[in-house]
């Protein structure tokens, strides 16, 4: 999750109104699929009620090992135009695309290229790990889990400012490390949980440097033998731009009525890698999750590390693994991750009573 969203929907409360909306096009798909789903008529409920309530649009998709597959949505893919949304229309993974991240880092883990607990010093070009406070006390496992103690780039006082006054500019992974130039670390590294975006910027930056493309990797190594036609990270320079991308709204004055921000939300996920940049159909989302916990994607004991959970510190219970949150509700435990962006909110998340779901608004 991005703590930038406070600050820009600060900077649009101080602007002129502009529009900002992007195109959208009404996609090709069924209006939801497995209609006698046993749960569809509760689900649906739930979407239409967050419809009328004011959200834009909605959607959620289900896999049951019994049921199999179950989608719907509600309210609008674009508001100005009445585009309905649909199971088919591109949403915004946001902090989701952690999971992706991380598990192309256990590709190459077990394939001996990287190890886990070696410095990032290792792997990161100097140039890029001179910019970070006590770089060679920090390792890659250290990344995965938010241990690191590096601060969160999101979070920087200057960053934000800069934001506020340029928020359409496409920032580089080195502006991003320029803003952790001269901070020291918040904790020891390895002592203690505190979710930095840093931290899978770094990811990203260590699978650049081993493998030549991040999002190369992603592409090849998990979206292309998964089958997932409907995820895009960074594949063009307007992967983006679709029209079966959703449009953003944000409310800015608390008065109920939504505004348009779709161009800002593109260029602020388009400059975002490894801890951010994903979209896709709310049923491949649900296809990556399968393929993860199936172990069709990594080895079962890549997919273990994944779970390896460090502590909250101020509960003391299963928080993070790599790439993943360990979630209680209700009594059931859950693995998963959430994001949000400036007008989307994505959790994504596996649960053990054998379904995986996803929602997105």
């Amino acid at each position: 999750m991005k703590t930038v969203c406070l600050g820009l929907l600060l900077a649009l409360g101080a602007c002129t109104p502009v529009d900002f909306s992007g195109p959208a096009a009404t996609c090709t798909a069924e209006a939801s699929i497995n209609p006698s789903f046993s749960k569809a008529a509760g689900l649906r409920q739930v979407l239409q009620r967050y419809a009328a309530a004011g959200l834009p649009g909605c959607v959620v998709a289900v896999y049951s090992p019994t049921e199999g597959y179950w989608a719907d949505a509600a309210g609008f893919a674009q508001i100005e135009t009445r585009t309905p949304m649909q199971v088919c229309h591109l949403q915004y993974g946001q902090s989701v695309a952690k999971t992706y991240a991380a598990a192309a880092l256990l590709l190459l883990h077990e394939e001996g290229k990287v190890q886990l607990d070696a410095p990032i010093t290792e792997y990161l070009p100097g140039t890029l790990s001179r910019k970070l406070p006590d770089a060679d006390k920090i390792t890659v496992r250290m990344l995965l889990n938010h241990t690191s103690g590096l601060p969160d780039y999101a979070s920087n006082a200057n960053y934000l400012a800069y934001l506020l006054q340029h928020p359409q500019h496409r920032f580089s992974s080195a502006d991003y490390l320029d803003y952790l130039a001269g901070t020291k670390l918040e904790f020891k590294p390895g002592s203690k949980f505190n979710y930095s975006n840093t931290n899978y910027l770094l990811v990203a930056l260590i699978l650049d440097a081993i493998h030549g493309n991040h999002a190369q990797l992603i592409q090849e190594r998990i979206l292309a033998p998964l089958g997932l036609q409907r995820t895009f990270y960074h594949n063009s320079a307007q992967y983006l731009q679709q029209p079966d991308v959703v449009n953003s709204y944000f409310e800015r004055y608390g008065n109920g009525r939504v505004e348009n921000v779709s161009r800002m939300q593109q260029i602020n996920v388009e400059t975002l890698y490894g801890d951010d940049g994903i979209v896709a159909a709310p049923l491949d989302y649900v296809n990556f999750l399968r393929a993860l916990m199936e172990d069709r994607l990594l080895k079962p004991a890549s997919r273990q590390l994944m779970m390896n959970w460090v502590n909250d510190p101020k509960t003391g219970q299963p928080k993070y693994g790599m790439g993943l949150y360990h979630i209680e509700h209700q009594g059931h435990v859950a693995y998963g991750h959430g994001g949000a962006g400036l007008g989307p909110a994505a959790p994504s998340t596996t649960c053990l009573i054998s379904s995986c779901t996803f929602f997105s608004a």
